[in-house]
């Protein structure tokens, strides 16, 4: 027998031999393919969840689960202009991808959340501004959408909650379930609900394009000890009740979470006779989210003694369709929504693997990865800033931007415009780091972090005050921190350094307004008047800083806040907590608007002289 002919003959045994393996270890070859698929039905659903459970607990056979519990769905129980003055909206990622927030306007309105209820004010004109309604509800409330006369709010029982309020039964304990609410504003002060639809599992994330909600829960899945059934996901609504079928949910073995089903609803507001779209995939707990017209990518990071991976996954929507498209993998975690984006058919997503505090191999390293809309990767750049860790990203067109701290803010531009090929233009090293950046134009940037001070001992730095920064990036190769600005000392923060939708930036109007509370030091108290760089400062003002912000650099015109007394500077510790601490600032026509738990204040933008005020205690 010559070699030609024995080629095919091996070429059969190891088919053979591949196909006994994978009948006694199915699981193990399945590992390598990557794409969701769908369980042919419920016992295979059953047994892929249980063999999952047992293998990563195997000194318990089942999760542990009580026997279900009694509840029933519950229900709630014309100002209007044409002429709407120009107003500012919530600071999103994506133009034409709303974001849900705590507060929403649409101009001569504000729908806000100060507790567990929602406002809904007449804002505009000032003098006229009163509450004209308000909306009790028994849940915590996660965020707020505005589409023409209809309000979207999602709302999160407890368990705690469930028990409370349920008297029918209602599947597995301890569930928490997520509601989305649509109200009809067409009279504002009687707003009416138009739709009631509830999901079990927590809220995670929602957006809104056009006049679809899409709505991501987390649900836990629950076994049952004695038979070993599994929970299915569940949407109620008109009171019915709906159970996906497994064959219908989507699962990957990739991840090593194989407890958790990620619930997408899709909602049209404005149309309460098109029935909502709902599925379910079994991928693990989603952890980041980005969102493009088109698409959501659900992210999973996965840890191991061996290695970090970040699981995405790709389901494009268009209206009320949702279908699974892709899945994808590369090393590392994500830090946040603007370490992804979308651009011209192509995925980009910046990564840090390893730790800060290790050395050699397990030493932090950060990268960028550029993968096709099947999720291959199709360019790469590793091993970004060794020992640091990706504190904040921004991707604009061709561009992506970095910044990783460890003791000096090395702020990196990458030009992505080929996508198999980026690289690394230009980096600025300064004192301090940005923890949101926010584009200026198209050649210049803001970054909102923190001052720091380089520790004389030991491979770290003092972080300060709140600093504000004017990026210039029109040479990419150099790039030149032009302006800047530093609120405060040690101790002083900012919601925006944790949350975007705190930030109010508006070009043409040369506006930047950031909540902020302000903590100094008395250099008195110190010898020779020099506090060593980790004092922090006593809290001595809560509210919101107003600049104007051009090219010219940035300058300060004065802040607003709603404390009244020094009574109200409520301290913790090194935190500061107060109803009175200012969260988010917007604007309606040439009227500056600062609102926290307690009260709403307007401003004039012209020289920002008090006009009104609305409690919101009452």
């Amino acid at each position: 027998m010559n070699k030609n002919s024995m080629f095919p003959l091996f070429l059969v045994l190891l088919l053979a031999i591949v196909g006994v393996i994978g009948t006694i270890f199915p699981s193990y070859l399945k590992g390598y393919d990557t794409r969701l698929k769908t369980f042919s039905s419920y016992e295979e659903l059953k047994d892929f969840v249980n063999a999952s459970l047992q293998a990563r607990y195997p000194q318990y056979p089942y999760w542990s689960v009580l026997q279900p519990r009694s509840a029933q769905l519950f229900t709630e129980g014309s100002l209007g202009s044409s002429d709407v003055p120009e107003y500012s909206t919530t600071n999103v990622q994506v133009e034409g991808v709303d974001e849900a927030d705590i507060i929403k306007t649409d101009g001569t309105y504000i729908y806000i959340i100060p507790d567990n209820s929602i406002k809904i004010l007449k804002a505009y004109p000032p003098d006229e501004a009163e509450v004209l309604s308000k909306i009790e509800l028994n849940g915590t409330l996660k965020g707020l959408f505005i589409n023409n006369d209809r309000l979207a709010v999602f709302e999160e029982l407890s368990p705690h909650d469930m028990y409370r309020y349920f008297s029918t039964p209602l599947g597995f304990p301890y569930m928490t379930r997520t509601f989305i609410r649509v109200y009809d504003m067409a009279d504002r002060r009687n707003p009416t609900l138009a739709r009631n639809v509830s999901l079990d599992g927590g809220y995670f994330n929602s957006r809104m394009i056009g006049d679809y909600v899409y709505a991501i829960i987390n649900e836990q899945v629950y076994v049952e000890s004695q038979s070993g059934d599994v929970s299915l996901p569940r949407i109620y609504y008109d009171d019915q009740i709906k159970t996906l079928p497994a064959t219908q949910i989507y699962y990957s073995n990739v991840s090593d979470r194989f407890d958790t089903y990620v619930n997408i609803v899709a909602i049209n507001m404005l149309n309460d006779l098109e029935e909502h779209t709902h599925k379910a995939y079994l991928i693990g707990w989603a952890s980041t989210m980005y969102v493009s017209q088109d698409n959501i990518y659900i992210t999973y990071t996965s840890c191991s003694s061996e290695a970090q991976e970040t699981s995405i996954h790709r389901i494009r929507i268009e209206n009320a369709e949702i279908e699974y498209e892709a899945t994808g993998e590369v090393p590392g975690f994500v830090l946040n929504q603007f370490s992804m984006d979308e651009h011209n058919g192509y995925f980009r997503i910046a990564t840090t693997t390893g730790e800060v505090w290790a050395r050699g191999e397990a030493a932090s390293k950060n990268h960028v990865y550029i993968l096709d809309m099947n999720l291959n990767i199709v360019g790469r750049i590793e091993d970004l800033a060794p020992g640091e860790k990706i504190y904040s990203a921004r991707f604009m067109g061709d561009r992506g931007y970095l910044v990783t701290f460890k003791k000096i803010d090395p702020l990196f531009v990458i030009d992505l415009g080929n996508p198999s090929d980026p690289e690394v233009l230009g980096q600025l090293k300064i004192t301090g780091y940005s923890d949101y950046l926010h584009p200026y134009d198209e050649t210049h940037m803001i970054g909102i972090g923190k001052e720091t001070v380089e520790a004389e001992e030991g491979d770290f730095a003092w972080y300060q005050g709140v600093k504000i920064s004017l990026f210039d990036v029109s040479d990419v190769t150099t790039p030149v921190e032009m302006a800047k600005y530093e609120i405060g000392d040690r101790g002083t923060d900012s919601p925006i350094l944790s949350d975007h939708k705190a930030f109010l930036f508006d070009k043409s109007r040369n506006l930047l307004v950031i909540p902020v509370t302000v903590a100094e030091i008395d250099p008195t108290k110190y010898p020779g008047g020099n506090p060593p760089p980790y004092t922090y400062g006593e809290f001595v003002w809560d509210g919101a800083y107003v600049f104007n912000i051009s090219l010219e650099g940035l300058e300060f015109r004065g802040g607003i806040t709603h404390l009244e007394d020094d009574t109200q500077l409520l301290k913790s510790g090194y935190y500061f907590h107060s109803q009175y601490s200012v969260k988010r600032s917007l604007y309606i026509d040439d009227m500056l608007y600062t609102i926290s738990n307690a009260k709403i204040k307007m401003n004039s933008l012209i020289d920002l002289s008090e006009i009104n005020e609305i409690n919101l205690t009452d």
